[in-house]
């Protein structure tokens, strides 16, 4: 008697057998101020299991880091949160209380810093290597990131950007098309259908997704 193979489970740390450097970054992260999807996954070849510490940096709330479901993050990717902002509307962008001592009475000098909030990465997003997101960016569902980005403004869903700052070089898909796979939204499937489909999901039409997505909604 056979037994079918159960699919990945989003709870294991190091996904891939015999390969540390991969890590899922939802069983990881500890930071309430730190939210990740299933599926979502960092390599690193130095210590994956670092990420919080290494790569979301400056992070002393009170916005959020959230990253969507099936991303996939490659080694070197940073996420400057707000933390790493300084004063613009006086002489000096120096932070002179965070150095301590009597500088640190006026603490009050780095309430309010500017901030654009929430950094907020869509679902089934990949950003290259050693790219760097800056604070209060929003990448959208489906977007690329090429690798040594910075990127410092939003990015549309099926957006393709790259170079510092990134700029939009195209689209996966025209408007329609992206109308259309926004609609069906497979990242949000149970992961027993998006296993029966991962094909169609990979490497099939639109038309093949939006009859998946047919089949689990005529199956509820």
């Amino acid at each position: 008697m056979t037994h079918a193979v159960p699919p990945p489970d989003p709870s294991t740390l190091h996904p891939m057998p015999g390969q540390p450097r991969v890590v899922l970054l939802k069983p990881l992260v500890t930071s309430p101020l730190v939210e990740v999807g299933d599926f979502t996954y960092y390599d690193d070849p130095d210590d994956a299991t670092a990420f919080e510490t290494r790569n979301v940096l400056y992070h002393y709330g009170p916005e959020r880091l959230v990253i969507g479901r099936y991303c996939a993050l490659a080694t070197g990717v940073r996420f400057l949160m707000n933390g790493a902002n300084h004063r613009l509307d006086g002489p000096s962008t120096f932070p002179f209380p965070s150095m301590g001592g009597s500088w640190a009475e006026n603490v009050d000098l780095l309430v309010d810093l500017p901030s654009r909030g929430d950094t907020v990465v869509g679902h089934d997003v990949w950003i290259g290597n050693g790219a760097t997101v800056m604070p209060g960016v929003r990448i959208g569902h489906g977007a690329v990131v090429a690798a040594g980005s910075v990127v410092v403004k939003d990015v549309p869903d099926y957006g393709v950007v790259g170079g510092n700052p990134a700029r939009l070089i195209r689209r996966r898909f025209d408007d329609e098309t992206v109308d259309r796979l926004l609609a069906v939204a497979w990242w949000d499937w149970p992961v027993e259908h998006v296993t029966a489909h991962q094909r169609t999901i990979m490497a099939g039409t639109v038309d093949e997704l939006e009859a998946a997505g047919r089949a689990l909604r005529d199956a509820v």
